[in-house]
């Protein structure tokens, strides 16, 4: 069983707390609103603190150490990732950072908020498939046996072919964003500084990889 910290009681926690709440987990809800609280409290059996998810004291008020996931899920970007950020500092395990403006999601990538989510492109991507007729499993899902995907944004040391990143021996770049558009990656695909660049890694690489692309972007 699993503990989860929400940072605002959004229409999307409400429904991913009732999900997880079936399943058996442990759930606690931080909301400003008081009145909200109350109301929630007539139909969701968790708990609830009174108060702004992104300030020290609040988080502190979670125990930290016991928590397994913070989701920041208000409907304010800026306090979302603030709350994460002040999430990480207490150490907890793994946080997912709500953004609604896309140009929020480099600055996430780049402050370290590796699970930052952005809804509408989600639902709108997977909106689109439907309509191409084709199915979008989620990526977490598609892979097996030690391999999964990582992104990172490249720097101005990484601006050069994929095939010249240097990467450990069965990694590979799949594919790079550029603004709005991303591209299937070739080997003399060019990557340059700010590109999101996404990769498929094997398991034991992982930690090499976020070390070296976390110091590229100056983490």
């Amino acid at each position: 069983m699993a503990r989860l910290v929400f940072v605002g009681a959004s229409p999307l926690t409400v429904m991913t707390t009732r999900l997880v709440l079936q399943a058996g987990h442990e759930v606690v809800i931080i909301e400003e609103n008081k009145d909200r609280i109350e109301a929630l409290q007539q139909e969701l059996d968790c708990g609830f603190v009174h108060g702004d998810g992104s300030r020290p004291s609040v988080l502190e008020e979670i125990s930290p150490e016991n928590t397994d996931f913070l989701f920041c899920l208000s409907s304010s970007d800026q306090d979302n990732i603030i709350a994460a950020l002040v999430g990480r500092s207490l150490e907890i395990r793994r946080i997912v950072t709500r953004v609604e403006d896309p140009d929020f999601e480099p600055v996430c990538r780049r402050l370290g908020l590796e699970d930052t989510i952005i809804p509408d492109r989600h639902v709108a991507g997977s909106l689109a498939d439907l309509v191409a007729g084709s199915e979008r499993p989620l990526l977490a899902g598609a892979l097996k046996g030690g391999v999964r995907f990582f992104t990172f944004i490249a720097g101005h040391e990484d601006a050069r072919a994929a095939c010249d990143l240097g990467l450990p021996e069965g990694c590979r770049v799949v594919a790079v964003t550029r603004g709005e558009e991303s591209v299937i990656a070739e080997d003399d695909t060019e990557i340059r500084e700010n590109d999101l660049v996404l990769l498929i890694v094997k398991m034991d690489s992982l930690e090499n990889l976020k070390n070296r692309f976390e110091e590229s972007t100056g983490e």
